[in-house]
């Protein structure tokens, strides 16, 4: 089942132009729209599978986030940099969060959580998808949920949603539920690909990023200020994922070419993370720290 989406959920604006066609490289090969809001600019997958249908789109063995036994090369280089970006993660929570509890949403099978809980702090995670569920609670135990309202009361020092916001499909009454679970002094971390970098003008329909019908938003810079300030958050900093623009051409450059090419994903990468110290840090992906006004 598909729904079309009538109104921009940053503006409210009703008029939407044709921006691109995508095709689902990853498991089944369909073709989806993507349409830009004339308004603010926003990118948005329309139409798009429904909430109750969107599930079968994830249900392929290299989905790496949610089963964890990706065995191919790119996803163990993957596997390589995860743990390598959980240790960077955990110092910039140490940094932001008022106090060592955290809320991660989407948190797949919970390495991040684990690795925290391991240092103090209070861990609890929401992760929609029952086998990556799973193995997050014999992770951290039972601190895993599977969606925001069986959560119990009380306030978090930080919030996270790493690569989750532009797959979610009630974003605007996902962020106010999110805005209700922060203090003044607590912190919203989001990361997103930004289709502003320079990988994604090189790749263009078949930017990795894109990740049709998965994503069903595509920010930039821009776009996602925008939608935050609709919300009532305020931009606090923003943080370059510089291994991003490697991984995104790997894949890219199997969706465009057929097969992998790892030296010449490499460069590309290169390229995209150089080009961004020169074009407003506009980075494969973006991490934005926000607070809520």
């Amino acid at each position: 089942m598909y729904e079309k989406i009538d109104s921009c959920p940053s503006c409210n604006s009703k008029e939407f132009v044709n921006h691109l066609i995508c095709d689902d490289y990853s498991l089944t090969g369909e073709s989806f729209a993507i349409m830009k809001c004339s308004n603010c600019q926003l990118l948005l997958t329309n139409p798009r599978p429904s909430k109750q249908s969107i599930g079968k789109y994830y249900q392929f063995k290299d989905y790496i986030s949610h089963t964890n036994k990706g065995t191919n090369l790119t996803n163990q280089i993957y596997k390589v940099v995860r743990n390598y970006t959980i240790r960077s993660k955990s110092k910039l929570l140490d940094r932001l969060a008022d106090k060592k509890s955290i809320l991660d949403i989407g948190c797949g099978t919970g390495q991040l959580l684990s690795y925290l809980q391991a240092n103090d702090w209070k861990v609890t995670g929401i992760e929609p998808d029952e086998l990556a569920r799973k193995q997050a609670i014999n992770e951290i135990g039972n601190h895993v949920h599977e969606e925001l309202r069986d959560l119990p009361k009380g306030k978090y020092g930080i919030i996270t949603m790493w690569h989750v916001l532009e797959h979610v499909h009630d974003i605007n009454d996902t962020l106010q539920i999110i805005r209700n679970l922060l203090s003044k002094q607590s912190r919203l971390v989001i990361a997103l690909p930004n289709s502003d970098s320079y990988d994604q003008r090189f790749y263009k329909k078949h930017w990795a990023a894109y990740d049709i019908p998965r994503h069903l938003y595509h920010f930039n810079q821009a776009t996602i200020k925008e939608l935050m300030k609709y919300n009532s958050f305020e931009l606090v900093e923003t943080l370059p994922m510089k291994f991003d623009s490697f991984y995104v051409s790997l894949l890219s450059e199997k969706y465009k070419n057929g097969k992998s090419n790892y030296i010449k994903s490499f460069f590309i990468g290169l390229l995209s993370n150089r080009w961004a110290r020169k074009n407003n840090n506009n980075y494969s992906s973006l991490i934005y720290v926000f607070k809520k006004v």
